[in-house]
């Protein structure tokens, strides 16, 4: 089974293009954590190329882009590819299944500095009496 679940940061706007068929695909990269940093405190990180098909491209190229937080369902896919020194390469690419908007919409209008909203106090129900005569109402 070749599955992946990954949540992470936009390091870069999403790049929609079309194939020579006219299939829409989208490339992205993001950023993911590492759950535990290195011995000197700093945190590390792991750098994904992700690629989503059709609309679920559009709609990444639409919504999301760089420093936004998304989740990515998908599977990994390994290429083969020359560099420009003719030595061949392995590239991992990830092929989106889902992709989840987690920035908060209003965070991604206003440069994406999220604070949660202050909690408000809500109001208990409070209970009304009712005149009980003893009648069964059925």
């Amino acid at each position: 089974m070749n599955k992946v679940f990954l949540i992470g940061n936009l390091t870069r706007d999403p790049e929609l293009s079309e194939t020579q068929s006219g299939v829409q695909v989208c490339r992205f990269g993001i950023a993911v954590n590492r759950r535990s940093g290195s011995s000197d405190g700093e945190r590390k990180a792991d750098f994904y190329n992700v690629t989503a098909w059709r609309g679920l491209g559009e709609n990444v190229a639409r919504y999301a882009k760089k420093g936004n937080k998304v989740a990515v369902l998908g599977n990994i896919e390994l290429r083969t590819y020359e560099d420009r020194e003719g030595v061949e390469r392995t590239a991992v690419d990830v092929i989106a299944q889902d992709v989840e908007f987690l920035t908060p919409r209003g965070a991604q209008e206003d440069g994406g500095d999220y604070s949660a909203p202050a909690r408000t106090e809500r109001k208990k129900p409070s209970l009304q009496s009712f005149d009980d005569d003893g009648d069964i109402p059925f």
